[in-house]
């Protein structure tokens, strides 16, 4: 990462790679208000229970998204779960929509981050994940965390 590329990761969306396969990632810009992109960069955002609504092949918009409103905004604040517009290709938009309407998959953000000032977010293409593969991959991700624990113990 060279100097004049800057990011600062706002929010994590940790609960995706656990409920889903993450296959492709993308990243996108955003379309915000003013009092939105303070709020982000006040850290207030919540991508949790969001997720990429593609319409018609033709726009992408981030659904659910819970940016807080910014306080010192009096009149001109905004509403915390609106659709946002996602600033990608027609190439990355048609890729994602013939995934998701041929075969079965689904789009949803990773993390969102600051990259030279401007607002960004990380999505991607994912397939959801069965119970047994959930089970396996929380018994992966205790197992590592032993050995991790004996390694520090020795």
């Amino acid at each position: 990462m060279s100097e004049s590329e800057k990011i600062k990761v706002v929010a994590n969306n940790r609960k995706a790679s656990f409920e889903y396969f993450l296959l492709e990632r993308f990243e996108a810009g955003l379309v915000l208000q003013g009092s939105e992109i303070k709020s982000i960069r006040a850290g207030q955002i919540s991508i949790q229970e969001s997720y990429v609504d593609i319409e018609n092949g033709e726009q992408a918009w981030l659904v659910e998204a819970h940016i807080a409103p910014y306080e010192q905004a009096n009149r001109f604040n905004h509403d915390p779960k609106r659709k946002r517009r996602l600033l990608l290709h027609k190439k990355q938009i048609r890729e994602l929509w013939n995934n998701v309407r041929i075969k079965g998959m689904t789009v949803v953000p990773t993390r969102v981050y600051l990259k030279n000032g401007r607002a960004k977010i990380e999505i991607a293409l994912a397939k959801g994940k069965k119970a047994y593969d959930k089970r396996a991959t929380i018994a992966k991700r205790d197992e590592a965390r032993s050995a991790e624990r004996e390694s520090r113990v020795r």
